[in-house]
């Protein structure tokens, strides 16, 4: 073991040998304490000859979960031969000072938040769902404000570092990470890459071959076209995601609606488009369950957190599968593959739309192919949405604006406007109320002049 000091903390790590040089690079996890961290973890393994790692930070304000979380990864650590050190602190600016990379996968206000927000839209007889809706726009106040904390705190203490955003709803996230700071930032989320592994399933092709021609927001994206080892088979693919569409929407209602829209589209779906294409269906769903999935998720996570400590355990537990988030240490070690070697690569990610997509204002948040390097990313140019896309993304990207300026200022009437703009809220009246339930509710994660 080795002492040295960076940026005035001594650390103790692991000397890796590069070039005939000691080593050193840090990934900070925000949100440590979050169950998909040993899922993170997990990952890194298999690509550290490409991302050398040699110290991982988890920092959560949870002190019992990061305990238990930053000890299986220690544990983890141990079994492969110790090729990083973990460590763990309630300090965001201990955990990113010196930061090469910074992973944000937090929940403010905890899960408790999310069922909160979940139980709104159903006392208000609207869709309560994480990121869709009255439950998006509640995240996103509660989150925009932490994550621009980080962020700043980024700009003084790893300038050069880079913020990969996994933290819902991640478009509205990246896009206050565009507007307000000068970080070299990346939105991510898990689905475009589990479509392109349902396209690996079902033909047999490497991941690498599949290129999605993939346009939107985040959570709100259709696929116009599957290219394969450069050949296009836009309807080979598209019919067996149609056929096998009940593995995707269970419910038969929604089913129904989505292959409907599928077929007349010619284009396959982002899952959360059947907040939109089958609202009725999906809010008689979520009505008809005896618990929130906020709740369903309490249950889940209790179970794997008495799984994570127990001393023996050395490895992701398979029953971390029920917890969702599949492929997700994958979309987070191949972006950070791409920016540490510069591959220039072609990723989906959420990033600033700069002309990208013909209408939309170039800073504005867009989950589009994008070229990444160490320089970023730069959203690939897009054929114009058609009308029948165009017009619902407009209408979501105004949504999603209106929250960001609502977050960042805590202008009142600005989070009226977002809600009024946002297709399954109530009429104006219905808003108002709506508001100042949210605003009641959420009193203790909030800042800014929403109280005054």
């Amino acid at each position: 073991m080795h002492t040295i000091s960076i940026l005035d903390i001594q650390w103790q790590y692991e000397a890796w040998p590069r070039g005939g040089f000691l080593f050193y690079m840090k990934l900070a996890v925000i949100g440590g304490a979050s169950s998909y961290s040993p899922e993170l973890v997990d990952g890194l393994f298999a690509r550290l000859d490409r991302i050398p790692i040699t110290e991982i930070w988890m920092m959560d304000p949870n002190v019992e979960r990061l305990e238990i979380t930053a000890g299986l990864a220690r544990r983890m650590s141990e079994r492969h031969g110790n090729p990083f050190t973990v460590h763990h602190t309630t300090n965001m600016r201990e955990a990113v000072k010196g930061a090469k990379y910074v992973v944000t996968q937090l929940r403010v206000g905890g899960i408790q938040a999310r069922i909160e927000d979940e139980k709104l839209g159903l006392r208000h007889d609207i869709i309560g769902q994480e990121t869709t809706g009255v439950g998006g726009f509640c995240c996103a106040l509660r989150t925009i404000p932490r994550i621009l904390d980080i962020a700043h705190a980024m700009e003084e203490l790893a300038p050069d570092g880079y913020l990969v955003n996994f933290t819902n709803p991640s478009g509205i996230v990246t896009e206050a990470l565009i507007k307000h700071s000068k970080i070299t930032s990346f939105g991510l989320c898990n689905i475009p890459i589990g479509i392109t592994m349902e396209v690996v399933k079902h033909t047999g092709a490497k991941m690498e071959d599949v290129q999605l021609d993939y346009v939107g927001l985040n959570h709100l994206a259709w696929i116009r076209h599957f290219t394969i080892e450069g050949m296009d088979r836009t309807n080979e693919v598209l019919d067996k995601l149609i056929e096998v569409a009940d593995k995707e929407w269970e419910d038969p209602a929604i089913c129904e609606s989505m292959r409907a829209s599928m077929k007349s589209l010619r284009m396959y779906l982002n899952g959360y488009l059947q907040y939109f294409y089958a609202p009725d269906a999906a809010l008689a769903k979520i009505k008809k369950q005896d618990k929130t999935r906020g709740e369903q998720v309490v249950e889940i996570e209790a179970s794997l957190f008495e799984k994570y400590k127990q001393k023996e355990l050395n490895e992701k537990p398979p029953e971390l599968s029920k917890r969702g988030g599949a492929h997700y240490s994958t979309a987070a070690f191949y972006l950070i593959d791409a920016i540490e070697n510069d591959t220039k690569n072609t990723q989906i990610i959420c990033t600033k739309n700069n002309g990208a997509i013909p209408t939309f204002d170039d800073d504005a948040s867009v989950e589009v192919p994008s070229i990444i390097g160490k320089d970023g990313a730069k959203a690939v140019p897009q054929t114009a949405p058609a009308p029948i896309i165009r017009g619902l993304m407009q209408n979501i990207k105004a949504y999603e604006s209106l929250t960001v300026q609502a977050a960042v200022t805590g202008d009142k009437e600005v989070a009226f406007q977002a809600l009024l703009e946002h297709p399954l809220t109530p009429d104006a009246t219905g808003c108002r109320a709506l508001l100042d339930d949210l605003l009641e509710v959420n009193r203790p994660h909030l800042q800014g002049t929403f109280f005054n």
